[in-house]
């Protein structure tokens, strides 16, 4: 099934259009691979670290893709989407084109996992203290796979994107999970940085699943209402095919941005749907190469 179309597939909520991508996730059996998964292949002379563990649950694992001859090489940590309760780290559009563009070029790819709402006890802020977890235990074992610890850069698409957004905006949660500041993010087509906002309006089913009914927890999990400092430099890529995505992403770098100091949150209109951002990053274009640019920028 093709959920990345680019203008052929949308649905309209209330006066919100609601990409594809979203609708047909919503709809989509609560499993931990809702998405298929990819047959990753390799650049030439890359090898891959597959499945290490952070954490006893068998969604606790990640893959570390790593170029020829790897030494202090910077880190490229990827947190893949699938709207909090479905996706993996091997997901089609997640993984191929970034290491084919990104580990000839001398990085080192990270695709994490995390735990899901669909199992028990799980919360969307379980799964950023998971993103906070594997990212600290990637940072002390970096050197283990010729990486720098201290030239990661988060990347996120989709729910990966809110995640790795919040964690920008809450150190509390990294440091209490032994990570170390990481050089910057990229957010790739996230919407929820306002949670508030999205539930006090039409919305659709998929944010009630995530998010719930409770005003505190909206409050708890949106990274431009928990944000009181500038964060590291972000890069927010918004489809400007979608109504409600470059919006949050303008009011997230505009709050961030009145803090001052030398961070700044930059926002990248883009005109690709939600699933052609994640999947087309490192296919040759000028929207990779601008998001590259930004991640050159931090070193």
């Amino acid at each position: 099934m093709n959920v990345i179309g680019r203008s052929t597939y949308s649905a309209q909520v209330g006066s919100t259009l609601v990409p594809a991508f979203l609708v047909l996730l919503a709809l989509m059996p609560t499993t931990s691979s809702a998405l298929p998964d990819q047959t990753i292949q390799l650049p030439s002379g890359a090898h891959v670290v597959r499945n290490v563990a952070y954490g006893p649950d068998s969604n606790q694992v990640f893959d570390v893709y790593i170029p020829r001859d790897a030494r202090d090489a910077p880190v490229l940590f990827m947190v893949h989407g699938g709207g909090w309760r479905s996706g993996s780290k091997s997901s089609r559009g997640v993984v191929q084109n970034k290491i084919n563009y990104f580990l000839p070029r001398g990085y080192i790819f990270v695709s994490a996992d995390y735990r899901l709402i669909n199992q028990s006890a799980v919360t969307v802020m379980t799964e950023v203290d998971d993103v906070a977890r594997v990212l600290a235990y990637a940072q002390q074992h970096a050197k283990e796979w010729g990486g720098d610890s201290s030239s990661f850069v988060l990347m996120g698409h989709s729910a990966g994107a809110h995640l790795v957004t919040l964690l920008s905006s809450v150190p509390s949660i990294w440091k209490k999970a032994g990570a170390m500041p990481w050089l910057g993010t990229v957010a790739l087509d996230g919407a929820a940085y306002n949670v508030v906002q999205i539930m006090k309006r039409r919305h659709y089913r998929l944010y009630d699943l995530a998010f719930g009914t409770d005003p505190r927890f909206w409050e708890e999990v949106s990274p431009t209402l928990r944000l009181n400092a500038a964060p590291p430099p972000v890069l927010l890529v918004c489809s400007s095919l979608r109504a409600d995505s470059c919006g949050a992403a303008r009011a997230y770098a505009e709050k961030a941005n009145s803090f001052g100091g030398r961070s700044k949150v930059e926002v990248m209109p883009t005109p690709l749907t939600h699933g052609e951002i994640n999947a087309q990053l490192g296919e040759a274009s000028s929207y990779t190469e601008a998001v590259a640019h930004f991640i050159r920028s931090l070193r």
